[in-house]
This record gives C-alpha cells, sequence and structure tokens, in this order.
C-alpha cells in the first residue's frame, strides 16, 4: 500500500507541474512518410526523454484534423513537406511564432519564416534518357519548352506541390508571362498525360518512354543506392541536370514544419523543432533519407548525393515560394496542364 501510495503522491506532483509534464510528451502530427525517419524520432526521445506520440497522414487530411480539433488540438508540432504545404498552414493561422535563437543562426534566412522552418532540401533537377536527349539541349528548366523536345517530355501533376512550386519560383523570377510560356512548351511536349510520381518518370525515361523529365533529387539518391539489379541497371540509361546554373541556380524544394499555436507542449516542442536543426539530426536527413540539410557546417557522407557533384541552389525565400502558388496553379490549369 505505502508504494501504491507513494505512487499516486508522485503523479499529483507531476500533474501539479504543468512545465515539467509538457517536458515528456510531444504530440507530432506528420505528413513525412519515410520509415528512416523513425531512428530519427528515436533519437530525439533518447537525447531529452520526451516520448514523441506521432499521427501520420496526407497533408489536407491533418490540416483539416488540426483545423476541427480548434483549440482542443492535442498536436504540438506539423511537419511536412514543400513550401506550399506549410505555407497553407500559415495561411489557416495554425503555426506559432517561434522564437529561437539557435533557429535563426543555423537556419539561413532564405529557408525559414517567421513560424515555420525548412530542415532539409531537395532540389528539382531534370532527368534525361542518355540515348534520346543531349544534356546541352536542357540546361536550363526553359529548354523544356523547347520543340526539340516534342513527344518526349514526361511529368507528374501539374497541381502537384512540386511542380507548383518550381511554377512559383519561375514566376518570382521572370514573370508571369516566361511562366506561361514555359508552362503552355511542356504541355505541347508532353510524351503521355501527366502521371505517377517521380519515380515513375525517372523509370520511364531510364525505359525510353520519356526522353526527359523532372524529379526532385532524393528519389534519384534513392535509385542510384538500390541494391536491386534491375534498378542499378536503369539508372544506367539515366542522366541528371542541375538547371539554371547559369541565373538563378536549380530549384530547392523543402520539408519543414512549425509549431501549432494550440500546442499543449510548447517547450517540448521548441526543444523538438532544435532538435531538427542539430548535426545529428541534420546527418540524419541526409545519410537516411537523401536530402541536404539546411545547416551548411554539417558534413555528410552519402555516396548518391556525392556523386550528383557540386551545383548553385536558387536562394528564393520559401515565403516567395508561397505568394505565387495559386497563380502558378492558374497558369497550370489555363494551359491544360492537369
Amino acid at each position: 500500500m505505502k508504494s501504491m501510495s507513494a505512487l499516486v503522491a508522485a503523479t499529483i506532483a507531476v500533474l501539479s507541474h504543468p512545465a515539467l509534464a509538457q517536458e515528456k510528451i510531444l504530440n507530432l502530427y506528420s505528413a513525412r512518410h519515410y520509415q528512416t525517419d523513425e531512428a530519427l524520432y528515436a533519437n530525439f526521445t533518447q537525447q531529452t526523454g520526451i516520448k514523441i506520440n506521432r499521427i501520420e497522414g496526407k497533408e489536407d487530411e491533418l490540416l483539416e484534423r488540426i483545423k476541427n480539433e480548434g483549440a482542443n488540438s492535442p498536436a504540438d508540432v506539423f511537419l511536412t513537406v514543400d513550401a506550399a504545404r506549410l505555407a497553407k498552414a500559415h495561411e489557416l493561422g495554425l503555426f506559432a511564432p517561434v522564437a529561437s535563437k539557435l533557429l535563426e543562426s543555423r537556419i539561413p534566412a532564405h529557408l525559414r519564416t517567421e513560424d515555420w522552418f525548412s530542415f532539409s532540401t531537395r532540389a528539382r533537377v531534370i532527368v534525361y534518357n542518355k540515348a534520346a536527349v543531349k544534356p546541352e539541349d536542357i540546361q536550363n528548366y526553359a529548354d523544356l519548352a523547347n520543340p526539340k523536345l516534342k513527344g518526349k517530355f514526361c511529368s507528374r501533376s501539374g497541381s502537384h506541390p512540386y511542380n507548383l512550386s518550381l511554377m512559383a519560383s519561375i514566376i518570382a523570377h521572370q514573370g508571369e508571362v516566361k511562366a506561361e510560356e514555359l508552362a503552355r512548351g511542356m504541355v505541347t511536349n508532353f510524351a503521355r498525360a501527366p502521371k505517377g510520381g517521380d519515380t515513375d518518370q525517372i523509370k520511364a525515361v531510364a525505359a525510353g518512354e520519356c526522353g526527359v523529365a523532372i524529379s526532385n533529387t532524393y528519389y534519384v539518391a534513392r535509385l542510384l543506392r538500390s541494391t536491386k539489379p534491375e534498378e542499378q541497371k536503369l539508372m544506367e540509361q539515366v542522366g541528371v541536370v542541375w538547371p539554371d546554373q547559369s541565373s538563378n541556380g536549380a530549384h530547392i524544394n523543402v520539408s519543414g514544419g512549425g509549431m501549432l499555436k494550440t500546442a499543449p507542449h510548447k517547450d517540448a516542442a521548441v526543444k523538438f523543432l532544435e532538435y531538427l536543426a542539430s548535426d545529428k539530426a541534420q546527418t540524419y536527413f541526409a545519410d537516411g533519407n537523401n536530402e541536404w540539410p539546411v545547416v551548411a557546417s554539417v558534413k555528410i557522407a552519402n555516396p548518391a548525393l556525392d556523386s550528383l557533384g557540386k551545383f548553385k541552389a536558387d536562394k528564393l525565400p520559401v515565403k516567395n515560394l508561397a505568394m505565387y502558388q495559386a497563380k502558378a496553379q492558374i497558369i497550370f490549369d489555363r494551359v491544360g496542364f492537369k
């Protein structure tokens, strides 16, 4: 009985000190669907003693859930991929500003906003069939509209955030007229109607169904690191071009997140966001999931990323991408890029 009484007393003591209680739990809503993230979360718990309760789902479903839960939402942090989706959470008023000198010092200004942060990056590159397309003909995103590529271009849907963010960057740099010219030219050059994901585009390029496509680099790196003989063989047929190296640089896609306004465990939420900017977590993004760290000083050991070589990255602020998402969708709809 004494031990039971002691347990009850200890429980009451913890519950009477909310600051202590909130240090032990983090409720994470995540739209990152990578098995390799398991170790990332386990490392955080090991370092801090804070248990992560995780709910995974599609971005729109999670955002709708947070909205419906309102002030009673148990969610502390929302993680997802692409600036478009992070901006949507911001527009819905779900994120809370985070004051953290650590995050400000480690994450470059163009990769963060006042209430959400990028923790890893991927570049949107041009992949091509070595036997069908010359790399000198596809040095820029604008070249994807070149009549030389008629019947050779493949893509995922124009409504996908990866393509919307790319088009938003074109609008930001070159204006709506140039952006629409590019979108219209890509549609004219379609080898097939848009379908599938980036891995499907790479495989179609390797098979010769398409001559050229666009892909996020971590899909390329994943195939390059594959131990499957058939995937190793298909990557022998595929070349990669870093676009726009003589101008703005390759478009950068991000993965990131922020603390929610209604977070019941705010201290734990900030600790988790700061952890994601730590050397250990940043290395994990790179070596575990083939993404680049946002912290410049972090060294990586990923042979697939290394094999892609050095490149110039577009440093357009992520908040600017969000500004032009709606216009990008309008342009894609207008030219028939479904």
